[in-house]
């Protein structure tokens, strides 16, 4: 479907359907790119292993951490 056709069909919706469709393509326009998000994520993995080199954060083993999502899943 080609960009004109596919104008056409939007606006040809309902109102609230509309602005449900303009918000979801607005939104789609502030979403980070691939790139961004892995700086973010090294970014936020290298805090968290300096909080955990200063001792300023207590690591908690993976076993604990899964047998209490269990339990709160329960």
């Amino acid at each position: 479907m080609d960009s004109k056709t596919l104008q056409a069909a939007a606006l040809s919706l309902p109102p609230d359907e509309r602005a449900a469709l303009a918000e979801k393509l607005l939104l789609s326009l502030d979403e980070p790119t691939d790139s961004e998000l892995e700086r973010s994520w090294l970014s936020e993995a290298a805090h968290r292993a300096r909080e955990l080199d200063r001792g300023d954060v207590q690591a908690i083993p993976a076993e604990e951490v899964r047998r209490k999502a269990r339990s709160l899943l329960r």
